[in-house]
């Protein structure tokens, strides 16, 4: 990741640059040797905001308490943010009922935590003519999970086993009112 820095005082290089003073007026375009001077007089730094513009806009301020803040939005911000996992889920065709819910519970978690879920139905010897019994299975798999996610892409055999891939449904916005 590329840091953007940020130039601070002495480090602005440019001939006219306009100014911002404390309280968020404007001081009007000078050199930055007169402005420096006046953030050394009020005890603070000045520092480029826009370096973009033509003049670049510097603001007296404290950089420290500057550079705080901005760490702390974009703390705030990666903390919203949520990372999407590939979560497995195996099955064999002659898989119990009990241990069938345990693992549509399993998913049914991973789809509501907004993960991605790879169904994988394996086959053992002689298994492997009937894959009938995998397409069903994960036909099952489907309907018993059509509420919280949907199937991305195709069912597809890779060698001895069936893989199939679910996403987390997108959220519908909930109606506003008694409706």
């Amino acid at each position: 990741m590329i840091e953007k820095r940020v130039r601070v005082n002495e480090r602005i290089r440019v001939p006219a640059v306009r100014v911002i003073g404390p309280d968020g007026t404007q001081l009007g375009v000078m050199t930055p040797k007169e402005a420096l001077t006046i953030a050394q007089g009020h005890n603070l730094d000045l520092v480029e905001v826009s370096p973009n513009s033509r003049p670049p806009v510097c603001r007296v301020m404290d950089f420290g308490k500057f550079k705080y803040e901005q760490s702390k939005r974009a703390r705030k911000a990666r903390k919203k943010q949520h990372i999407i996992h590939l979560k497995e889920v195996k099955l064999r065709p002659k898989i119990e009922e009990h241990d069938y819910q345990f693992k549509i519970n399993h998913a049914r978690r991973f789809l509501e935590a907004h993960d991605k879920v790879k169904f994988t139905v394996t086959f053992r010897g002689r298994e492997m003519t009937h894959a009938e019994l995998g397409h069903k299975l994960l036909e099952r798999v489907v309907v018993d999970l059509e509420i919280v996610g949907q199937v991305e892409g195709a069912t597809r055999s890779e060698g001895k086993n069936l893989v199939m891939l679910m996403v987390p449904r997108a959220q519908r916005p909930r109606p506003v009112g008694g409706a």
